[in-house]
């Protein structure tokens, strides 16, 4: 069986791989460099109350998204 060529692998087909792949290192080190590369995060400090979520609605609502889309 031939290896999967993890560089042309969308993030989240690479993620499905890696997960139902989880001793396979090298899946897992591209997976790593490709979320670094794609950066698309959102950096926050770290929350002291659920209340602080108010403060960042883009977060909540790429949350929500993303809920929405495993539904």
């Amino acid at each position: 069986m031939s290896r999967p060529n993890f560089k042309v692998m969308s993030q989240k087909d690479l993620q499905a791989y890696v997960l139902a792949h989880r001793d396979d290192r090298e899946a897992f080190y591209a997976y790593v460099d490709k979320l670094h590369a794609e950066a698309n995060w959102i950096e926050m400090p770290p929350l002291e109350s659920p209340e602080d979520l108010d403060n960042y609605p883009e977060f909540v609502e790429r949350i929500r998204k993303n809920s929405d889309d495993n539904s």
